[in-house]
């Protein structure tokens, strides 16, 4: 397990859950230096002063928040601990939510809630409460010096904690011409004849990231000198018959030649197994 980014309670009532926090989710993108193209040498990223034409160390730094053109009120590591903010230490549960109320646009991301030793009962009563509920608890934290809304919910024996965005950080939706498009009888069957064949359980373990695999087969073919092998592109868009193409997919998906599952080959590491130095 990874290292815990917060540790605290969770305040369910007049009962306190000691528990910590870890991450629930990692990015496995393959990262890129910046180099100088003509010499190959990796660039370093200043923080530089136009005023005293200097660079500035980063403990010679403070945050500002720019109130005006060019006019700032700056906020030290001191302000921020002096925050009114109860959610910086507690977790405090403040109503309980069907779990599919919450539209999916409002999650940010996920974390684990891991229980202390002496916090190990109230932790299961929570959580099979929850479960037998079919419910989630919405709460605030405090996270990295900012408040945030979130949701409690079960999976698989474990508290998830949820960080949700405020309602003004959720866009408004678009209008969108296309959900006042006649479809016909017959297009409405067909599509739901294809999402039929095509519906199973979802398995994470189906999908890859075809994308990273690709770059990191470029990048060993780049080390070894061989050819890149480029795949053929589409041909160009035209305009398309609705229910014949409709038609030919559930032919497709019948026979097996459409929707199937992705890969399940993992996406290969190898441009984090060998490096080279540029020279």
């Amino acid at each position: 397990m990874a290292r815990a980014i917060w540790s605290g309670s969770i305040s369910f009532g007049m009962v306190t859950i000691p528990v910590k926090l870890y991450g629930a989710t990692e990015s496995k993108d393959i990262s890129f230096n910046l180099l100088h193209a003509t010499c190959g040498t990796r660039l370093k990223q200043v923080r530089w002063c136009p005023t005293d034409e200097e660079e500035v160390a980063w403990n010679e730094t403070v945050r500002g928040y720019e109130y005006a053109k060019g006019q700032y009120v700056v906020l030290t590591d001191e302000d921020f601990e002096k925050l009114p903010l109860p959610s910086k230490h507690s977790i405090e549960l403040s109503g309980f939510v069907e779990e599919q109320e919450i539209d999916p646009v409002f999650y940010e991301r996920s974390y684990y809630l891991e229980p202390d030793e002496r916090g190990q009962k109230p932790y299961a009563l929570l959580l099979r409460a929850l479960e037998k509920k079919k419910l989630a608890a919405v709460a605030t934290i405090t996270i990295r010096k900012k408040e945030q809304l979130c949701a409690l919910r079960p999976q698989e024996g474990v508290m998830m904690l949820e960080t949700l965005f405020y309602p003004d950080e959720v866009r408004a939706r678009p209008e969108v011409e296309a959900s006042g498009a006649k479809v016909t009888d017959r297009e409405m069957d067909m599509a739901f004849t294809l999402i039929d064949l095509l519906r199973k359980p979802f398995d994470p373990t189906e999908y890859n990231d075809r994308y990273r695999e690709a770059l990191g087969e470029l990048i060993e073919a780049k080390l070894e000198g061989r050819e890149v092998v480029t795949s053929p592109t589409a041909g160009d868009s035209k305009v398309i018959d609705l229910a014949d193409a409709l038609r030919k997919s559930v032919e497709a998906a019948k026979k097996g030649g459409n929707g199937k599952p992705a890969s399940r080959r993992a996406a290969r590491p190898t441009a984090r197994r060998r490096t080279r130095k540029v020279s």
